[in-house]
């Protein structure tokens, strides 16, 4: 497949295993799981098992669930995937978010309930565009996929809030939105478009030719380079505080 048809500059070939690949976004889902171990690692004490279920349970919700229910709704990465395969795995892996959820109530506390009933509602409100897709927005991404990562992982190790996570989940609000802002035209020149043509004319009155690949490659140059300078900084910050 050329690479300006294929629907993600991650997805593979069609069929088999390759589906399960794109359809789990790599890049964004190792991009939001940075948060989860972000909002961890400045907690005041980071607890290895808590970390590793929190970042379990987004991968569950976040990685599979969302990523199989936006597929399920619409078909934008074109897999083979049967739908009740995408419905089954989206029930069995919010299951398993909320029951790890559950298990950490035992050893947290109460004060994470409120995140355990949030995070799927999220899922579901996001993904599945309910409520006439009011959280289906710019700012609806960068609160359910920026900031309630790192707050959620934050109460999971510190088990209340405090100022510095809320500054910090600002942070990576401000990152998704800036995510979503390159992520949207770069969908579109992807998946719905089928051509550009034009010119640009430079001061100096060169011409130069405009086309899909110009636009495209520096929202995914930029996408890129974001995803894994964020997975950097979370290994780091896991690296500092754990060794």
């Amino acid at each position: 497949m050329p690479e300006i048809q294929r629907p993600a500059f991650y997805a593979a070939k069609r069929g088999g295993w390759r589906d399960w690949w794109t359809v789990l976004h790599p890049p964004y889902t190792a991009w939001h799981l940075s948060y989860v171990v972000i909002g961890a690692t400045i907690a005041p004490h980071v607890r290895v098992s808590r970390l590793v279920g929190t970042v379990l349970a987004f991968f569950l919700a976040v990685g599979i669930a969302a990523h199989c229910l936006d597929e399920l709704h619409g078909r934008p990465l074109r897999t083979l995937i049967p739908g009740r395969v995408l419905v089954a795995a989206t029930v069995v892996s919010l299951a398993g978010a909320v029951a790890i959820g559950v298990i950490g109530v035992v050893s947290v506390g109460v004060v994470l309930v409120p995140f355990i009933v949030v995070g799927p509602l999220l899922v579901m409100a996001y993904n599945a565009e309910l409520f006439g897709g009011v959280v289906h927005t710019d700012a609806g991404f960068a609160a359910a996929w920026g900031a309630f990562p790192v707050l959620t992982a934050y109460v999971a190790q510190a088990g209340t809030l405090r100022p510095a996570p809320v500054l910090v989940a600002t942070g990576a609000f401000a990152l998704s939105w800036a995510q979503r802002s390159l992520s949207t035209p770069a969908r579109l020149l992807r998946r719905s478009v089928r051509g550009v043509d034009g010119t640009l004319t430079l001061a100096d009155g060169t011409v130069r030719p405009l086309d899909d690949k110009f636009l495209l490659v520096p929202l995914e140059r930029a996408l890129r380079a974001m995803s894994w300078g964020l997975v950097t900084v979370a290994t780091g910050l896991a690296l500092a505080r754990l060794t």
